[in-house]
């Protein structure tokens, strides 16, 4: 039997541990709300729906700019160049001041959030920072050719390698960002995008029933299409859609979009269900939405579908495709229970149903940034010497139930 002191000692490193996992989030916009000289870069990331990608990573660095850079920034650019800009401005990987200075050879090209949108080719979705003499870092595109036109200016705030904001003196652009074609939300050819996207029959389902002016009428305000793919609806289980009535058939195509601008970071912290636009009240019509690591699934109640990349992202509107026919519960009902097995027992068991709700395969994905220990790590750099380090709520979020768990254990441990 284990002694009291050892007893303590390894309920105090389990209380320990679960501290450890519980602060392990940070929420960007609660962190600049405290900094009024950011308050337009920070209402940029809510608009883009930004914020969300970024409170989804575990180690990242955002290089903000002050109210006036952002100022002239937004003025000449539609929300969705901004959002392309401001992307490259938020790195994969964590650079505090002391980092900065110790570039291995003086420079390093790094990794951004652009760079994951599938429309960076090349070195697009990397940033160049340089250590300059005379102690300054500049950063600039990693693209050939391109000049170091923004330069470090001040440290503003650090969860040592969780989160670290930095101030830079000028936008970072990469060639050909601005002049990227920016269609307005009325304009997006819906069809045309679905139909190269490998998803005509959907395209074809939308035409047909009227659906899709319920769709472009929906375009300005925000809307999130979940199009299956030809493959879906050639898939085992799918019902025989023309046997629907055309009230059935409308539920169910204005079941696979929702009335919003819900980009994939923002389904990755989506908590609560989400409405669609054949949502007449509360509980109908709803996706839930699950996430582990990079991969989303939406569950309909019948069967799960996985959520790929998209197709098309211009704010306020996002085109994804999805492995399988979204199926509501309310049109086609619950899924049924899998039959007893046969006695005997040593009978092989029954093969599941294929409508039973189960993980979907995952299709293979584009190669993720690289996650190895940033240069710097605790082993070899100063732990938390930014006089701006922090651990507050906006950094780390503990639950109650983690709290009560911990005091628990505490308690026990003391007797």
């Amino acid at each position: 039997m284990a002694t009291p002191t050892f007893r303590r000692i390894d309920l105090t490193l389990l209380t320990l541990s679960l501290l450890a996992v519980a602060v392990n989030a940070h929420n960007i916009t609660a962190i600049l709300e405290g900094f009024p000289d950011y308050s337009v870069y920070n209402d940029f990331l809510t608009k883009t729906k930004l914020a969300d990608e970024i409170n989804t990573r575990q180690t990242i660095t955002c290089l903000v700019l002050n109210n006036g850079a952002m100022s002239a920034l937004t003025a000449k650019h539609p929300l969705s160049v901004v959002k392309s800009i401001l992307s490259l401005h938020v790195l994969l990987d964590y650079y505090d001041p002391q980092k900065l200075h110790k570039i291995s050879d003086g420079t390093t090209l790094t990794t951004t959030l652009y760079q994951t949108t599938g429309n960076a080719p090349g070195n697009l979705g990397f940033v160049n920072i340089t250590d300059l003499q005379g102690g300054k870092v500049g950063f600039g595109s990693a693209v050939p050719g391109s000049k170091l036109d923004s330069s470090y200016t001040k440290s503003v705030k650090q969860v040592p390698y969780n989160i670290s904001i930095l101030e830079i003196s000028a936008p970072i652009i990469a060639p050909g960002v601005l002049s990227a074609p920016a269609p307005s939300a009325s304009g997006v050819n819906i069809t045309g995008l679905l139909e190269k996207a490998g998803c005509k029959t959907f395209a074809n389902l939308l035409t047909s029933s009227g659906v899709l002016k319920t769709y472009e009428a929906a375009l300005d305000k925000g809307l999130t299409i979940f199009a299956p793919s030809d493959e879906a609806f050639k898939a085992d289980g799918v019902p025989d859609l023309s046997k629907l009535t055309n009230a059935d058939q409308v539920s169910l195509l204005e079941y696979h979009a929702s009335p919003d601008y819900k980009p994939k970071g923002t389904l990755k912290t989506t908590k609560d269900p989400i409405t669609t636009l054949a949502t007449r009240g509360a509980g109908k019509f709803d996706l839930t939405v699950t996430a582990a690591g990079d991969s989303v699934t939406l569950h309909t109640g019948i069967s799960p579908s996985r959520v790929a990349e998209a197709v098309f992202d211009s704010p306020p509107v996002v085109i994804f495709t999805v492995d399988n026919v979204l199926l509501p519960s309310e049109l086609f009902g619950k899924s049924p229970s899998p039959a007893p097995a046969p006695e005997p027992v040593s009978s092989p068991s029954p093969t599941p149903s294929p409508s039973s709700e189960a993980p979907s395969p995952l299709a293979a994905s584009p190669p993720a940034p690289p996650t190895d220990t940033p240069a710097g790590s605790p082993a070899d750099s100063p732990a938390g010497s930014s006089e701006n380090s922090t651990s507050d709520n906006a950094a780390g979020h503990v639950s109650p139930t983690v709290i009560f768990t911990v005091l628990a254990i505490v308690g026990y441990s003391l007797c």
